[in-house]
C-alpha cells in the first residue's frame, strides 16, 4: 500500500471563527488538507457543541487529525467549565509530584471528553526574572531541576489519560521583562548559561529516562537570543532549532511554533515568510491564524518554498512523519466524563488550590485562612478582561460569592490593582485579603 500523498497543508496548524464549523471553513480544510486546528475560548460554546465542533473537526481532516488548545491551569485555560487546575506556580509551591500528576490526568480527562487530543501544556519555563510579564505563575518556580520534576510528573498524567503534551516554550521564555505577544524580547546569555538553567527542564523531558516519557512535542519561543543567532528569534533560527535543539540536545519529537500572529513575528515577518522560515528553521509545524486568505497564503508560501528549493522534501516529509505519529499515539477518540469521576476530579482540584494556598514558604511559614467569625476587608478589581493570555479574571462581584460564610465583609474595589495603596488601609483590626483577579504581581 502506497503513502498518502504530501500537501503543505499537513504541516500547518490553523484557528477557525465560532462555535460550529461553517461550510466555508469546512471546505477550505478540505481544499488545503489540513490535519491540525488550535481553538481558543470564542470556539467553546457548550460541551455538547465542543463534541460536535470536535468530531466536525475530525471527520474534515481525517483520522490523523490535531485538536490543540491551552489548557495549563491557573488563569491560562480555555475551558473554564472542566474542573480547574492550579496553576503551575501552585503546585510547585505545594511540591507534590503525585499531586501534580493526579493534575495533568484531571486536564487530560476533560480535554479528551471533549475530542480534543494536545494540550499546549506543561510549560517549562524557569520563573528566575520577577519583572516578566507573560510566565509568571504559569511556571512550577526559579529552580530548574525542581521545574523538571514536576513537569515530568504532570506530563506523564496527561499521557496516561490519551492527550499529548506540549512543552513549552524553548529554550526559556522565563528570563524576559517583554511579552512576546507584543514586542520582540532579548535573552543576552550564551549557551553554557542556558545550560545552566533554561535548558535543564527541556533537556530532562527530551528523552524517555525511566519513569518519564519523552515529551512529544515542544513549542518554541519568539526571542532573540544573540549570542546563538543574532538575527532571528528561537522560532526562526536555525541554530536555535536544529543545532541547538534537534543536534546538541537531541529531540526527535514534534517542534510547533508559538502562534505566528504574535507581534514578535507577524510585524516583521509576517504569517507566510514566518512559516517558511519556521520549517527551514527545523519546526515542523508553524501555528498560523489568521483569515482564510492568510492561512491560504501561508500553505502557498510552504508550496512555492519547495517548488524552489528553499525547503528540502526529505526534511518536509520528516516533520509530516512526526505529526503522523504524534496524531497516531493520541488521537481523537473522545471517551464520555462520567458524572462520577468528574465530581471526583472537581473535587480533587478544589483541594489542590487549597493547598497552594496554605502552602509552606522558603522560610517556613504556612498561609492559614481566617477563622469564619473575622471581619474582612476584600481588596479586588472590579473587572478583569481576558488580555489573551489568561482568561477574563473574576469580577467583584463573584469575588465575594466567595466569602458568602463571613458575616463581616468590607468590599474595597479598584479599578486597576496595580494601584493598590495598602499603607492606606485602616487598621481597624479587619484581616485584609488581596484578591488578585488578574496575573499582575504587586508590591508589598
Amino acid at each position: 500500500m502506497s503513502a498518502a500523498p504530501f500537501h503543505p497543508g499537513h504541516l500547518v496548524m490553523v484557528d477557525i471563527p465560532g462555535t460550529a464549523l461553517d461550510a466555508a471553513t469546512a471546505e477550505f480544510l478540505r481544499r488545503h488538507h489540513i490535519r491540525a486546528i488550535c481553538l481558543f475560548r470564542r470556539n467553546l460554546g457548550s460541551e455538547d457543541e465542543i463534541r460536535r465542533l470536535t468530531a466536525d473537526l475530525r471527520e474534515v481532516m481525517g483520522p490523523n487529525a490535531l485538536i490543540g488548545i491551552d489548557q495549563e491551569g491557573g488563569s491560562t485555560i480555555r475551558a473554564t467549565f472542566l474542573p480547574q487546575a492550579p496553576a503551575a506556580m501552585a503546585l510547585g509551591a505545594i511540591g507534590d509530584e503525585a499531586l501534580c500528576e493526579e493534575v495533568g490526568a484531571v486536564v487530560a480527562r476533560g480535554l479528551r471528553s471533549l475530542g480534543i487530543n494536545w494540550n499546549f501544556a506543561p510549560v517549562l519555563d524557569v520563573n528566575n526574572n520577577p519583572r516578566n510579564p507573560v510566565i509568571a505563575e504559569r511556571s512550577f518556580g526559579e529552580d530548574p531541576d525542581e521545574v523538571a520534576r514536576l513537569a515530568a510528573a504532570w506530563m506523564r498524567g496527561s499521557l496516561r489519560e490519551g492527550v499529548a503534551c506540549c512543552v513549552k516554550h524553548f529554550p526559556g521564555h522565563g528570563d524576559t521583562a517583554v511579552d512576546s505577544h507584543h514586542a520582540l524580547p532579548t535573552v543576552d546569555k550564551s549557551v553554557g548559561e542556558l545550560e545552566a538553567l533554561e535548558l535543564k527542564p527541556f533537556r530532562a523531558l527530551a528523552h524517555a529516562n525511566g519513569r518519564t516519557p519523552a515529551a512529544p512535542s515542544v513549542m518554541t519561543a519568539h526571542i532573540v537570543y544573540p549570542q546563538i543567532d543574532p538575527e532571528h528569534p528561537a522560532t526562526l533560527s536555525r541554530p536555535v532549532l536544529t543545532g541547538l535543539l534537534r543536534e546538541r540536545i537531541g529531540y526527535d519529537g514534534v517542534v510547533i511554533t508559538d502562534a505566528l500572529f504574535m507581534k514578535a513575528i507577524h510585524e516583521k515577518y509576517g504569517h507566510a515568510v514566518g512559516a517558511v522560515m519556521a520549517l527551514q528553521a527545523g519546526a515542523d509545524m508553524p501555528l498560523a491564524q489568521g483569515s482564510l486568505a492568510e492561512q491560504a497564503a501561508t500553505v502557498q508560501a510552504i508550496e512555492r518554498a519547495l517548488a524552489e528549493g528553499q525547503l528540502l522534501p526529505a526534511d518536509v516529509k520528516r516533520s509530516e512523519a512526526r505529526l503522523v505519529a504524534l496524531a497516531q499515539a493520541y488521537p481523537v477518540a473522545p471517551r464520555p466524563y462520567e458524572a462520577a469521576q468528574r465530581a471526583a476530579d472537581d473535587a480533587a482540584m478544589r483541594a489542590a488550590w487549597a493547598r497552594g494556598l496554605t502552602a509552606f514558604d522558603g522560610a517556613g511559614r504556612k498561609a492559614l485562612p481566617p477563622a469564619p467569625g473575622t471581619p474582612l476587608r476584600i481588596v479586588t478589581q472590579d473587572a478583569v478582561d481576558c488580555d489573551g493570555v489568561s482568561e477574563a479574571g473574576l469580577s467583584a462581584e463573584r469575588v465575594m460569592e466567595m466569602f458568602a460564610g463571613f458575616a463581616d465583609v468590607q468590599l474595597v474595589k479598584l479599578p486597576d490593582l496595580r494601584a493598590i495603596d495598602a499603607a492606606s488601609f485602616p487598621r481597624d483590626g479587619r484581616f485584609n485579603i488581596l484578591v488578585s483577579n488578574h496575573r499582575t504581581r504587586f508590591g508589598a
